[in-house]
């Protein structure tokens, strides 16, 4: 018999503690989220990345409170030949990457650890053994993996569709419940037919496109899988809204409600 008290014991000691632990890290992440950027912070995101300028004020301001908590929590890890990661590499990254999350209020990219940066391109092996070249990837396991180039050309321009940061990072958002296929969490069991009602058809006609040879809104990288589709359909949403609106317009609605935004407006 006391055998077993010890053991309840022991149990509830280590509930209390995770119950102590989680209130800690919420109430910690609630008065994060209620710092802002100085201005030096702010002016350095202007000139990394140019899309802030058009972002509503407050969803800039949610943004920021969001990218104190990234940067509280996530460790970041020069690699190749990148000597040290900067305040400005971390504000680039963070700024890009909690956009996405600023009306998503359950999500903290929790799977996330770490952000290894390169200088620029780097080598990476495929599946299959082989070496290619490689501008940034999500892994599930916990890292994204970005070169310090990419970053940089993707946000700086804002028109083109293609945004390293964003794309990667969406990837993150599909991969939290454990599968890279294209679907994130939806908030609702209902959103995930609705969610397939669109997306499925738009992808299979954008990939009859792509191999007829024609162009679209969507950079053709969208056709290599499900996943691949949601992340340029990201950059996408962000870069050329009002183009994507037109031409996509069930997967830009979704879009809208996933990311509680809509960037046509802006």
């Amino acid at each position: 018999m006391t055998g077993l008290w010890l053991l309840l014991g022991g149990v509830a000691l280590i509930i209390g503690f995770a119950l102590w632990h989680s209130k800690r890290r919420k109430d910690r992440r609630t008065a994060l989220r209620a710092l802002r950027l100085s201005d030096e912070d702010r002016e350095t995101v202007r000139r990394v990345f140019a899309l802030w300028a058009e972002i509503p004020e407050e969803i800039r301001m949610k943004t920021e409170g969001w990218m104190h908590v990234f940067l509280d929590e996530k460790s970041f890890e020069a690699c190749g030949e990148l000597e040290a990661v900067t305040r400005e590499m971390k504000l680039a990254v963070a700024a890009q990457a909690c956009l996405l999350i600023a009306h998503r209020p359950q999500d903290y990219y929790e799977r996330l650890k770490s952000v290894l940066l390169y200088p620029g391109a780097y080598r990476a092996l495929d599946g299959d053994g082989d070496s290619d070249v490689r501008l940034g990837e999500s892994w599930g396991t916990g890292s994204v993996v970005l070169g310090w180039k990419s970053i940089l050309q993707g946000g700086r321009n804002d028109e083109d569709g293609h945004n390293v940061v964003l794309h990667e990072f969406a990837h993150q958002l599909d991969q939290e419940d454990g599968a890279a296929d294209g679907v994130p969490e939806l908030d609702d069991g209902d959103d995930y037919g609705r969610w397939s009602q669109a997306f499925t058809p738009s992808y299979d006609a954008f990939c009859e496109r792509v191999n007829a040879g024609k162009r679209s809104v969507l950079d053709d990288y969208g056709a290599t899988n499900p996943a691949e589709f949601f992340a340029v359909a990201t950059e996408t949403f962000f870069e050329k809204a009002k183009a994507m609106k037109r031409q996509e317009p069930e997967v830009y609605g979704m879009l809208v409600e996933f990311y509680g935004m809509d960037p046509s407006q802006w």
